[in-house]
């Protein structure tokens, strides 16, 4: 399988800082059965100053996610005995923080739209090095290393936890998913302005706008669904709003 290995380790010059989560080094879970897989992602990781745990079966993944309890897993979506959907399932009720980077070769649109739907990253094989740190980066930035300041966010009567993802309305308490939680700390940030689509899917998904989907929508539904729904208020043929009063 072609990963981009010509591509992405000689990383000289573009090197960024030393990745770190609440003060210390960021850890990184791998769990893919393809040793040469395992071995390209665990290099790059390193060389960018990541802490790396890797395992080639999904019984053996788990495991060490429910005892290393690393801030990110990269998992590949079809593996023997244990799979990727398994792993993240377990994985999610024990650690609802951790963020996770799915790796698929699979053209199983279900499946993908599973994980979406938890939260998690996709990144389609083949892929090269630098594709993947930018992903792991991305998934990464959220409540690590926050200062007491920050980790309340608060517009009008809206309240957002960073530390515990849950968002409270007029005295209402909803936890959120991990992409939801994004995107309403997106919006959080922005009061009063209109955010198009194409800015909350970049943002949010890491993802070049596609006008075929719709997963900005279903997200602001359920966002909608678990507060009140004058909260975000749709600008039609744009985007969505959070209006400050």
């Amino acid at each position: 399988m072609s990963l981009g290995l010509g591509e992405g380790l000689t990383t000289a010059g573009t090197r960024h800082s030393a990745p770190s989560w609440g003060g210390n080094m960021a850890t990184v879970l791998v769990i893919d059965d393809e040793p040469e897989v395992v071995r390209f992602v665990r290099r790059g990781l390193e060389a960018e100053g990541y802490q790396v745990w890797t395992a080639t079966d999904g019984g053996d993944g788990l495991r060490l996610a429910l005892t290393k309890r690393p801030n990110l897993m990269v998992v590949d979506l079809r593996m023997p005995e244990v799979d990727g959907e398994a792993v993240i399932a377990a994985v999610l009720v024990s650690s609802p923080d951790t963020r996770i980077l799915v790796l698929s070769a699979v053209a199983d649109a279900e499946a993908r739209v599973r994980c979406l739907e938890q939260g998690v990253d996709i990144l389609p094989k083949p892929f090269t090095i630098r594709e993947l740190l930018a992903r792991v980066r991305f998934g990464l930035r959220g409540s690590g290393g926050k200062t007491s300041e920050e980790l309340v966010l608060r517009v009008g009567r809206i309240v957002l936890d960073i530390r515990t993802r849950k968002l409270r309305v007029d005295g209402s308490e909803a936890a959120l998913s991990e992409r939801e939680f994004l995107l309403m700390q997106h919006l959080m940030r922005k009061p009063d302005r209109v955010c198009s689509r194409s800015e909350l899917l970049s943002a949010v998904w890491g993802y070049d706008f596609d006008p075929a989907t719709n997963i900005v929508d279903v997200y602001v539904r359920r966002l909608r669904g678990k507060t009140t729904r004058d909260v975000i208020q749709t600008v039609r043929n744009v985007g969505y709003q959070l209006q400050s009063a």
